[in-house]
């Protein structure tokens, strides 16, 4: 019996044989862990999403600009840029020792990396402090990685679209609520001086947001500490697979070979579906992050400098709006879009949507710079979100190739962990390129200082040669039905 997909992402078949994924049909999706899995995705959004209304501002104050604000870019860029810096260092040995010793260990050190560095970001007065957490929080941070093991190793192929959509949606919910919190709760002795007129929140006017922040992430640490259960089975504990598939088994155990029980080396990983998927996860993490840290720059910055000037309080609305919305079309739209079109069709036409979104920023301004901040500009800012709702789409089908390239299971933990390595020195580099690059267009002067703009645009347009190399078919699906 051989195994082809077609162009809707339905398996189809050659023989008139009933083929297992049909026999097992769709899996019940463990609720409750798949809840508890979700929820813990939502605190890294949210402890970084949460500084982005506020850091140009807090940048400008530390005086480390000399009083010029197009070198805002250039700091602003370098502390967004640390955490996946240091991240990138240390998330693959997160993720290879969760292969060994369980995700939930690993998954609870992180969540107590991610409290400690958002308190002491809000009390650092001083650059270096800011850099010295930021760091802190990428070195201990290792859940990107596990985490998506731990999803992956709670679905199967019959069911991975229905829970993979939703990881979206709460990534997606911790990216509204971040900016809404940085936004709305900075510098409380300016916004509610009845209630916060103590000197420390004078001295201290981003720590409110901080602290909002880790009480989030402090309640998700309890959850995941008293009902998350661990997923990846005891060494000692291998089963026995069965000759034949029984009628109660899940498709998952099933098909699982012998193999699939013990970790394998690196070296074994860097397998063609491994490294194509991890190659396009890195370019959509590129432009995604790109996207992210130039959107908070352009709403800050005044018009004549290639912005649109906004207050804090209004960026983190935007951006809370872009994560809401984000959320809400993954939810309704991704598994349907995904079942109908496939998810190779579907990771390309997303990806292809970062062309338009990049040459919308030089349109906004030039039409706010002629009519001010209007009905039409925010027209098209709000054109420019819903582009950016769609985008996302192209992460979950990104995830069921990674998820499904893994070479065994017991090597999940790792190959999530190789794929975060290389996307978190992408993303690295990301905040830093293009908010530099906003810099030093407008102080070149070049295209207008919309410069930045082009760059994206063409590396928008490279990066889909690369998404093209994905198979129509996930790997997983053939393997598994077939082992």
């Amino acid at each position: 019996m051989s195994l082809t997909i077609a162009d809707d992402g339905s398996p189809v078949y050659d023989s008139e044989e009933t083929p297992l994924l049909k026999q097992h049909k769709k899996t019940p999706l463990p609720i409750l862990q798949i809840g508890i899995g979700l929820i813990l995705q939502i605190c890294e959004p949210i402890c970084s999403q949460s500084i982005y209304p506020y850091i140009n501002e807090l940048v400008s104050t530390l005086g480390i600009t000399g009083g010029d604000e197009r070198k805002v870019g250039y700091y602003a860029g370098l502390i967004e840029s640390l955490f996946f810096v240091t991240e990138a260092i240390t998330v693959l040995q997160w993720s290879r020792l969760s292969d060994h010793i369980g995700r939930k260990p690993v998954i609870l050190v992180g969540l107590t990396g991610i409290m400690l560095s958002i308190l002491c970001f809000g009390l650092s007065r001083t650059f270096v402090t800011l850099v010295i957490s930021r760091c802190l929080c990428g070195l201990l941070n290792g859940n990107i990685g596990v985490m998506k093991s731990l999803m992956g190793e709670l679905t199967d192929p019959t069911n991975r679209a229905e829970a993979f959509a939703l990881m979206p949606v709460t990534w997606s919910m911790g990216m509204s609520l971040g900016p809404l919190i940085g936004g709305s709760l900075a510098r409380p002795s300016d916004r509610f001086p009845n209630a916060f007129s103590a000197e420390f929140w004078k001295e201290f006017p981003y720590f409110l947001p901080c602290i909002a922040s880790a009480s989030i992430v402090f309640v998700v640490f309890l959850v995941a500490a008293l009902f998350l259960k661990e997923t990846v089975p005891k060494r000692n504990a291998r089963p026995k697979r069965p000759s034949s598939p029984s009628p109660d088994c899940t498709l998952a155990e099933a098909v699982e070979p012998p193999s699939s029980h013990e970790p394998l080396p690196l070296q074994k990983l860097l397998v063609f579906p491994v490294v194509i998927s991890i190659l396009n996860y890195t370019t959509l993490a590129v432009l995604n992050i790109s996207v992210n840290a130039l959107l908070p720059l352009f709403f800050h910055m005044p018009l004549d400098m290639g912005g649109l000037d906004l207050e804090p309080v209004t960026i983190g609305y935007i951006i809370g709006v872009y994560g809401a919305g984000t959320g809400l079309f993954q939810f309704l739209f991704f598994a349907k879009l995904v079942r109908r079109f496939g998810p190779r069709r579907m990771f390309v036409t997303s990806l292809s949507a970062f062309i338009p979104i990049f040459l919308m920023f030089p349109v906004v301004n030039i039409v706010a710079k002629t009519l001010g901040v209007s009905l039409l500009v925010w027209v098209l800012v709000g054109c420019q979100l819903v582009l950016l709702f769609f985008m996302d789409t192209a992460y979950g089908c990104i995830f069921m190739y990674i998820t499904a390239s893994a070479p065994n299971k017991r090597s999940l933990g790792a190959t999530n962990g190789l794929s975060q390595t290389t996307v978190a020195a992408a993303r690295a580099i990301g905040p830093a390129l293009s908010t530099s690059l906003f810099s030093f267009s407008v102080e070149r002067n070049i295209l207008g200082g919309y410069g930045v703009y082009a760059f994206f645009t063409l590396f928008s347009a490279l990066s889909l040669l690369l998404a093209v190399r994905l198979p129509h078919q996930i790997w997983a699906e053939s393997q598994e039905l077939d082992g």
